[in-house]
């Protein structure tokens, strides 16, 4: 199993990244996927997540309406689409997969990427 995360890097505040996941070892289609970050000195937090069909989107509410979750299970990619972005998204980012549902729980996900990290600054 092995989930590849790319796309961090430096933006400028108000600014964009794209994430891009790719998944391989596992049916990717029987799996929600999600994206959580993790900053400097805090806990591992939910982002955004994407059940199975990629029908239902969810959010962290710090997110809202700046990030977008997509998912293409022809790919097995799950990407995480990042606008207007601010300081307090610099974390180290990682997608994770979990059987059947999409939830906001850490515990949830069986397996995880290696994590790219985002740094926002003017």
């Amino acid at each position: 199993v092995q989930l590849q995360a790319s796309g961090g890097g430096l933006a400028q505040i108000g600014g964009s990244l794209r994430l891009s996941c790719v998944a391989s070892g596992f049916s990717f289609d029987d799996y929600g996927m999600g994206w959580f970050r993790r900053a400097s000195g805090k806990e591992r937090e939910f982002v955004s997540a994407v059940t199975w069909s990629g029908g239902s989107t969810y959010y962290a509410d710090s997110v809202k309406g700046r990030f977008a979750i997509s998912r293409d299970n022809a790919k097995n990619t799950v990407d995480l689409q990042m606008n207007s972005l601010k300081p307090e998204d610099t974390a180290v980012y990682y997608c994770a997969a979990q059987k059947g549902l999409a939830t906001r729980s850490p515990e949830d996900h069986g397996y995880w990427g290696q994590g790219t990290q985002v740094t926002v600054s003017s």
